[in-house]
């Protein structure tokens, strides 16, 4: 079944906040996105943020074969029979269009965050029980125990912020079946001071998220790596940036370490909520 998912999604996606928003004013404006980026051959739209079905709506109802999945939505933001009918009602207006993407957020967005492995098992079996089929969910899967978690309970798993040798290790555990789509941001810049400024930037947030900096002290950075907002090194592993070609060169890479798509997210220093079309544009054109 995930062979299915894979052909829907295909090799490149794109992932963004600015996707996702509840501002019924911008209804027009999310549909013609997500028209255009079918049309310019992206197979998958991300959004970010912890979303719901409903979100995914305005995107599926304007493309004909575009998936839209989310990543991700939080097990603390939205009950499982929720989550479950806003799956069922999607389902059944547009089959096979939205995967469910599913995560346990930070402990720091979520004052009930305990127990967050068993509380993502309980929240799987409740999907189960409501009929919301694996081969249609994926897990925000970085340490070694949801990755199982994700190759036996789901179609996959959507890690967020991650480098080439997680996805190598990811792919190790959970073998060629399921999906595995790493998001991996791009700086549209080639000059190097400016592009990681960007970088810096934006990684700033995620730095004082333990989900994260434990994952990449897993993966051979060191604690001196997370200070000052991060060392060249770990920029330069988690931003693609760089002229066209470099950047291209750094996507295949993690095709390379065994990833079936990567979801692309623009990070260019302006404001997150703006939809970067012209970027995504230029994107799709190296991606041919």
């Amino acid at each position: 079944m995930s062979d299915t998912l894979k052909r829907s999604v295909g090799r490149y996606g794109i992932w963004s906040v600015a996707l996702r928003s509840e501002d019924p004013s911008r209804r027009t404006e999310l549909a013609e996105t997500a028209a255009e980026l079918e049309q310019l051959g992206y197979g998958a739209v991300w959004l970010g943020g912890s979303s719901a079905a409903r979100h995914a709506v305005p995107l599926v109802e304007s493309t004909s074969r575009l998936a839209v999945g989310t990543s991700i939505q939080s097990i603390w933001q939205y009950e499982a029979a929720e989550s479950a009918a806003g799956f069922a009602e999607l389902e059944s207006a547009h089959p096979g269009r939205f995967v469910l993407g599913l995560g346990v957020s930070h402990a720091k967005f979520a004052d009930q965050y305990r127990r967050p492995y068993s509380a993502l098992v309980a929240y799987l079996d409740a999907l189960d029980e409501a009929g919301v089929p694996a081969d249609r969910r994926v897990l925000a899967a970085l340490g070694p125990r949801t990755l199982q978690l994700a190759r036996d309970r789901s179609a996959g798993s959507v890690p967020y912020l991650v480098t080439p040798e997680h996805t190598a290790h990811a792919r190790e555990i959970l073998g060629e079946t399921p999906l595995l789509a790493p998001e991996l941001k791009v700086v549209p810049e080639a000059d190097p001071t400016r592009a990681r400024t960007i970088a810096r930037d934006y990684l700033a947030m995620y730095l004082a998220l333990p989900n994260y900096t434990n994952n990449f002290l897993r993966h051979g950075f060191t604690e001196e790596d997370l200070e000052e907002g991060g060392s060249n090194r770990l920029v330069d592993a988690v931003f693609a940036w760089g002229d066209e070609t470099t950047v291209r060169t750094r996507i295949d890479t993690f095709f390379e370490a065994g990833a079936d798509h990567v979801a692309l997210q623009v990070v260019n220093g302006g404001d997150r909520n703006t939809l970067p079309r012209e970027e995504w544009r230029r994107l799709a054109d190296l991606l041919k």
